[in-house]
């Protein structure tokens, strides 16, 4: 819906068209694990038509949003590894169509594709996996 809303825009190219509708789909289910994460610790819920729709488990909102923070690190390094995670897998897109957008071989897509991948494992690998975790990690130091 937010992306239908933009009436005026006039997209250049697929690439922009892709880009932006990927950067939508993060943001709204980033936004969705951060309200799913309010909720669990006594904020006030706010009430989501899309509910129903979204495609990831309350339980699984922490670790979207660890995803989220360890790919926003990532653009910092490389943009173009981010923007591939983020049109593999917020846009959907296929490596080949990520390949014409970028204006990439395929197996450039792919290589880097797996360079992001395991940079992004390696950020989660140290990273607490529950609040729990943080607050022990937080009461130990």
């Amino acid at each position: 819906m937010k992306l239908a809303s933009q009436r005026d825009a006039e997209w250049k190219n697929r690439a922009q068209f892709f880009g932006v509708a990927s950067q939508v789909m993060r943001r709204i289910l980033v936004d969705y694990a951060r309200g799913q994460q309010r909720h669990r610790r006594g904020g006030k819920q706010q009430r989501i038509a899309l509910d129903d729709i979204v495609l990831i488990s309350a339980d699984r909102t922490e670790e979207l949003l660890a995803v989220n923070e360890c790919l926003s690190n990532l653009e910092k390094v490389d943009a173009r590894q981010a923007q591939i995670v983020e049109l593999r897998y917020f846009g959907g897109l296929s490596l080949e169509e990520i390949a014409e957008i970028l204006r990439v071989s395929s197996k450039t897509v792919m290589r880097e594709l797996k360079v992001a991948k395991a940079w992004l494992y390696g950020q989660l690998k140290r990273r607490p996996r529950t609040q729990e975790e943080r607050n022990d990690r937080d009461n130990a130091v």
